[in-house]
């Protein structure tokens, strides 16, 4: 993707001695190596596009898990608007003629920060009449000057996910052509059956096949203090969901931790709600351990890191 060379990076905070080893990771916290970040010409992307917004880790997730969910939006402003994971062709957004507005967070393509990619294309959509297509320009290029989700969207406002079967959210309340009806059933044929677990945050259940199924569970706190929690967890044998789980790993997504469990494919969501609540407990009572780690616990915590990928 492309990046401006003039915009100028912030400063990175200073190591204790001055200076920074370039093939050590960036002390901002990105995950990346310091002369691919804040050492080096560019400026980096930024690091949680969605930090300050109701349901960060929903957000995470509806971008890079969910298939096919929706959560109702108000803006700043009181206009009501509708998320959607993704929309028809991929596209940012549209207005229906009876003037309901979509919003598509899954966008084909974008810039170092999706939180103004999404913002333009909303701007763009609340200035659009009724029926009409949505043109917000150029999405994922560099140097956009078009105004941020923190900027539009009401803070306060409940953040409500509904997770659908399949794409029919797309044709309600429209009269959908025949065209429109099979490239709707095309793309129903790619969604994975996906269910999110009650209660427990961003925890969503997905079976890709007949083989596993997983849970992934995109968490909100800070990425060191849950890697040292986890540590915990797997150095006493509780990381685990039950018999038949394992932990898989995770992966960091727009500047969130996703822990990843596989799971018995035969086994359905529903089930999986009381042992991820156990885990939870669990969870929540390792993150007030201020304890330096154990040996035990330092290995598990670096076999933990070894399981760890970025995706964005």
């Amino acid at each position: 993707m492309a990046r401006s060379a003039t915009r100028k990076r912030p400063a990175a905070p200073a190591a204790d001695d001055g200076g920074v080893n370039p093939k050590a990771p960036c002390p901002c916290g990105s995950g990346r190596r310091y002369k691919h970040c804040h050492g080096s010409g560019y400026a980096p992307p930024v690091t949680r596009p969605f930090e300050g917004l109701p349901g960060e880790p929903h957000w995470v997730a509806l971008r890079e898990l969910v298939p096919a969910a929706t959560v109702p939006l108000r803006t700043a402003d009181g206009r009501e608007v509708t998320l959607a994971s993704v929309l028809p062709g991929g596209a940012p957004a549209l207005v229906r003629a009876n003037g309901e507005i979509l919003l598509g967070v899954q966008l084909q393509a974008s810039s170092d920060d999706v939180s103004r990619d999404l913002g333009t294309a909303l701007a763009a959509a609340l200035e659009a009449p009724e029926g009409a297509p949505v043109d917000p320009g150029p999405i994922g290029g560099a140097g956009s000057a078009g105004p941020r989700l923190q900027e539009l969207v009401d803070l306060g406002a409940p953040f409500e996910v509904t997770v659908h079967p399949d794409f029919a959210f797309w044709l309600e309340g429209t009269e959908p052509s025949a065209a429109a009806r099979a490239g709707l059933e095309q793309a129903n044929q790619a969604v994975l059956p996906t269910e999110l677990l009650p209660g427990l945050g961003a925890a969503y259940w997905v079976r890709p096949g007949n083989e596993r199924a997983h849970l992934r569970w995109v968490r909100p706190e800070p990425e060191e203090r849950l890697l040292d929690a986890l540590a915990r967890l797997r150095a006493s044998g509780e990381v685990l969901l039950g018999e038949g789980t394992r932990y898989a790993g995770a992966f960091r997504a727009h500047g969130l931790l996703v822990p990843v469990w596989d799971l018995p494919a035969d086994t359905p969501a529903a089930a999986w709600t009381e042992p991820a609540t156990r885990f939870q407990e669990r969870l929540e009572r390792a993150l007030e351990v201020t304890d330096p780690l154990t040996a035990d616990e330092r290995r598990a915590r670096a076999g933990l890191l070894s399981r760890q990928i970025t995706l964005r």
